[in-house]
């Protein structure tokens, strides 16, 4: 991985599928010749309501469908990446060409759902619906101190 600020926030995601994540990484830096920067992964059921709400109960546009717990972030199982043009970000790379490294992963892209594509939105669900998962972590089915939900 050649992006230090990727590399920390690495460390932030679910154990079992950050070494996933890490290789499909490398995998697509190599076979494209870029370098990928994780824009965002783990992210807090507060942090997920918050970008739930703009657009809604807050200013700014939409950025997202999912409510808090309905995210794959929330359980430290997606990232969004983005290109690094140098020490720039480059939001406008066709993340399609990705998608042969994430398969390879079984990593699920953002671009193929059908409604709300969201084409920086790579995801490792090891098969579990979100619904699960939010009932695994409000019934406190999780590991007490880290908070990862059990798969």
């Amino acid at each position: 991985m050649k992006d230090n600020i990727s590399q920390a926030r690495l460390l932030a995601l679910h154990p079992r599928a950050r070494e996933d994540f890490r290789m499909f990484i490398e995998d697509a830096e190599a076979g494209l010749n870029i370098k990928l920067r994780i824009a965002q992964g783990m992210r807090t059921m507060a942090e997920q309501q918050a970008l739930y709400n703009k657009g809604r109960t807050t200013a700014g546009a939409k950025v997202t469908n999912a409510k808090a717990g309905s995210s794959y972030h929330n359980y430290g199982l997606a990232i969004d990446l983005v290109i690094m043009d140098g020490a720039k970000v480059d939001w406008n790379y066709d993340m399609k060409k990705l998608t042969p490294y994430a398969d390879k992963y079984e990593i699920k892209w953002g671009g193929s759902w059908r409604t709300f594509k969201d084409t920086p939105h790579f995801e490792k669900t090891f098969g579990i619906e979100w619904r699960e998962m939010l009932k695994r972590y409000q019934d406190k089915n999780f590991i007490l101190n880290t908070e990862y939900i059990i798969l």
